[in-house]
């Protein structure tokens, strides 16, 4: 069984020889520090591409995805030659800081002396009005720049290589607006303002319809999973009240996952951070076929329930091992305990593709890395 045809067939929710393996998404990938050490551990000779600067993320070489038995090859559209990106360096509050303006206006920042991640320092929408949202200079979702050489890139990974053809995230209808208003603003807003809500998630859902209109043109018969997402939880329960979401946020999510539906035959991934469990009917509901990161270390987020409650509709991305304290802080047997529980939680019927859950962070040892992958390999075969 290829690769291509292990993911696909798990996707059915039909049972392949083994779970399929995944490393290497904008959600599923590896900071620069912990990459580093794991080339070096393993003897392999790679330098350090960041494939995702806010995360730092490592664009994990050839020999370590085959060494990992990882299905999954990654391919996704660029930024629209307009835009003016690349870092720039500034010196604020007595630090020096690397700064990245996104085509939104967005700033995203990380310090020098600390260069782990970027963070937003700039919320350009933060004091606006209404009027000033409908004037705010949107970038074009269907630029056709961003695309260029999508196609090609797509048909060689389908063409010459066994792997499941994945996209990088996008979609990304309601994050986005509180990056553009600041956290505690947006919160508020939901609260005491839908209108200037509404205004705001309509224009990022014009963008995004605009911006999948044509990356399915180019490669909705190519692809074999698109990602999409937004975090909607935290740790211990929904980042706002479930009911806000229904009447706020669902149309706009819905509308979206339906359009891709409506233009290609690959399933759809749904990332979400925490304990979702009282979102997930909805997810189910527009459209999803796929959930992403099963944060089990989360309230209400044990593998065993949700496969029982929603295995039958939802296939299952992530969920190896709990990746806030076992997989930085624990052995490599410890890590290799948690994985084989996971792992036999979720497989039984098809309908999961291992990760951990989210990224791997900096400071995750090797020897934790490769108990990891080897242990959801060694476990995840079926009968």
């Amino acid at each position: 069984m290829t690769a291509r045809e292990r993911v696909i067939r798990t996707l059915n929710h039909e049972i392949p020889d083994r779970v399929p393996i995944d490393l290497g998404g904008n959600q599923t990938g590896i900071h620069k520090n912990a990459y580093r050490a794991l080339v070096k551990h393993l003897g392999i000779t790679d330098e350090v591409r960041i494939m995702d600067a806010v995360q730092q993320l490592a664009q994990p070489c050839e020999a370590v995805l085959q060494r990992f038995h990882v299905d999954t090859r990654y391919v996704a559209a660029g930024a629209a030659a307009s835009w003016k990106g690349g870092i720039v360096k500034a010196r604020r509050d007595g630090r020096n800081w690397e700064d990245l303006t996104d085509e939104f206006g967005i700033r995203w920042s990380m310090p020098e002396d600390a260069p782990y991640y970027m963070d937003i320092t700039l919320h350009p929408l933060a004091d606006a009005t209404l009027a000033e949202v409908k004037d705010h200079p949107w970038p074009k979702g269907d630029d056709p720049s961003r695309f260029a050489g999508l196609r090609e890139r797509a048909l060689t990974l389908k063409r010459e290589t066994p792997y499941a053809v994945v996209s990088g995230i996008s979609g990304v209808v309601y994050e986005i607006c509180w990056y553009l208003r600041g956290l505690e603003q947006w919160l508020c807003d939901l609260m005491g303002n839908p209108e200037f809500c509404e205004a705001m998630l309509d224009q990022t859902l014009k963008f995004w319809l605009d911006w999948f209109r044509l990356f399915l043109d180019e490669v909705g018969d190519v692809v074999d999973v698109i990602m999409i997402g937004d975090d909607l939880a935290g740790q211990t329960g929904p980042l706002f009240n479930p009911a806000i979401y229904r009447r706020i946020v669902k149309p706009r999510h819905k509308r979206l996952v339906q359009y891709i539906r409506s233009r290609t035959r690959a399933k759809i991934w749904y990332h979400t951070c925490g304990a979702c469990m009282d979102f997930i009917p909805e997810l189910i509901d527009n459209g999803i076929d796929i959930l992403n990161p099963v944060q089990v270390s989360a309230r209400n987020m044990d593998p065993l329930e949700l496969k029982r409650r929603f295995g039958r509709q939802l296939a299952f991305w992530g969920g190896g091992v709990d990746t806030q304290h076992v997989l930085p802080r624990g052995t490599p047997q410890e890590i290799a305990a948690q994985v084989r529980h996971n792992v036999q939680a979720l497989m039984p019927g098809g309908g999961y593709v291992f990760n951990n859950v989210h990224n791997i962070q900096g400071e995750v040892p090797p020897e934790n890395v490769v108990a990891l992958f080897d242990t959801a390999y060694e476990c995840g075969f079926y009968d």
